[in-house]
């Protein structure tokens, strides 16, 4: 039985309200649409959105490890880079010297494994730096 319908089988035969995340005819619907458009079959959609949300969710898992690697200064400036906030109005909100900022950057993006500040924003993008913003 191929995973297509599978989905569509479970959807079928199991009240929608008790599956986590909401399986139902729109996520069916949703599926086949983005497999017509793609040209793929159901099948290897099905296999394709579940591979990118495996590994979102594994580099999600890895930001959260590298958040906690941070120490709480590094969180703050972390927050602040994703602000949008440049190296001296760091320096000048935290009253340190922005060879100082340069330094917990590059820590930081050691710590993440990354290469640039906009990478570090672009991973970290939607998370909620309001207590390190609100210097708490």
């Amino acid at each position: 039985m191929t995973l297509w319908r599978q989905l569509q089988e479970v959807v079928e035969r199991v009240n929608t309200n008790h599956i986590p995340g909401g399986v139902d005819d729109d996520l069916l619907r949703s599926v086949q649409d983005l497999s017509v458009r793609e040209g793929h079959q159901p099948d290897e959609m099905i296999l394709i959105l579940l591979g990118q949300a495996v590994r979102n969710r594994r580099q999600m898992d890895r930001a959260h490890r590298s958040w906690g690697a941070l120490s709480p200064r590094e969180k703050q400036v972390a927050a602040l880079v994703c602000a949008g906030l440049t190296g001296r109005q760091i320096a000048a909100r935290l009253v340190v010297s922005p060879e100082t900022v340069k330094t917990h950057v590059r820590h930081i993006l050691r710590k993440f494994n990354l290469s640039s500040r906009r990478e570090l924003c672009r991973l970290l993008a939607g998370w909620d730096f309001s207590p390190w913003l609100r210097g708490e």
